[in-house]
């Protein structure tokens, strides 16, 4: 296996995001390196019209920011960055992984199909298309996921299950 340094973390702060952290923090912690977590705020798309007002750009990267310094990551011994940045996110995701040299991308996938992908898009599908690096995508949380987040609290090992 490939030595890893350095693992990235986008989260979106789903359930799929967090079977992701979860994954990726027991890596980070079986391969002692560096785990880092990005959380990229689109910029507020405004419409103008009769009594709205649009958010204020500073309070939504702030709690954003606020929620990504919340996120409990599995392992003490873990050492962890918490990035948060604004634009589109597979840009800023792909930006983010090639600055810090990243040796693997863990991130959660919603595993839309059909209408639902060609009207939302894939960030993960585009990543994991243009990243320089490996991406390991996690699209629900499984009986393997759980076992690796078990693991991370403790156990020394997950035990890989078989989907049957």
């Amino acid at each position: 296996m490939l030595p890893m340094h350095t693992i990235l973390h986008p989260t979106d702060f789903s359930e799929h995001s967090a079977a992701a952290l979860r994954l990726g923090g027991a890596l980070a912690r079986d391969h002692g390196a560096r785990l880092v977590l990005l959380h990229v705020v689109m910029p507020p798309t405004i419409i103008y019209g009769e009594g709205l007002l649009p958010p204020e750009p500073g309070s939504v990267f702030q709690e954003a920011r606020e929620q990504l310094d919340r996120l409990d990551v599995p392992g003490t011994d873990v050492a962890v960055d918490r990035r948060c940045e604004e634009g589109d996110p597979v840009t800023e995701i792909l930006r983010m992984a090639r600055e810090i040299n990243a040796d693997l991308i863990v991130m959660g996938t919603h595993g839309r199909t059909g209408l639902g992908r060609l009207l939302m898009g894939s960030v993960a599908e585009e990543v994991v298309r243009k990243a320089a690096c490996p991406v390991m995508t996690v699209k629900t949380p499984s009986a393997w996921t759980e076992s690796v987040a078990a693991a991370a609290a403790g156990a020394s090992r997950p035990e890989v299950v078989a989907a049957g």
